[in-house]
C-alpha cells in the first residue's frame, strides 16, 4: 500500500515558478514509477511528467517540455515538479500517481495509487 499526499499548489502570476511537492508513505516506494497528471474543469486527466523508480529517466508531456522538471528524491520518499515560466493554461489540479513497476506510462488506469490533488491557478 502506498499514501501519497501533494503539496505546493497556489495562486501565481503567468511567467512565475511553483515547485509540487509529493510525499509518499510505503515500504515499496522506491519500486514505483511516479507520474505527474492535471486536470483541469471539464477536462480529462491528463499525464504531465513521469520517472522511472532508478530516477533515471523522465519522461514529460509536449505541452511542458522545457518548461517543467520533475525528480525524485528515494532517500525521503519524495518526487517534486518544478514548474517555470508558468502560463493560465497551467491551470488544473494536479495529481501524484504511482505505478508499480519500471516503465512511466500516460494512461491513468495504469496507475495503482492516487494523491487527493492540489490546486495550481496562473492568472493572466
Amino acid at each position: 500500500q502506498v499514501q501519497l499526499v501533494e503539496s505546493g499548489g497556489g495562486l501565481v502570476q503567468a511567467g512565475g515558478s511553483l515547485r509540487l511537492s509529493c510525499a509518499a508513505s510505503g515500504r515499496a516506494y522506491s519500486n514505483y514509477a511516479m507520474s505527474w497528471f492535471r486536470q483541469a474543469p471539464g477536462k480529462e486527466r491528463d499525464f504531465v511528467a513521469g520517472i522511472t523508480p532508478s530516477g533515471r529517466s523522465t519522461y514529460y508531456a509536449d505541452s511542458v517540455k522545457g518548461r517543467f522538471t520533475i525528480s525524485r528524491d528515494n532517500g525521503k520518499n519524495t518526487i517534486y515538479l518544478q514548474m517555470n515560466s508558468l502560463k493560465p493554461e497551467d491551470t488544473a489540479i494536479y495529481y501524484c500517481a504511482a505505478r508499480n513497476g519500471v516503465t512511466v506510462v500516460v494512461h491513468t488506469n495504469q496507475y495503482d495509487y492516487w494523491g487527493q490533488g492540489t490546486q495550481v491557478t496562473v492568472s493572466s
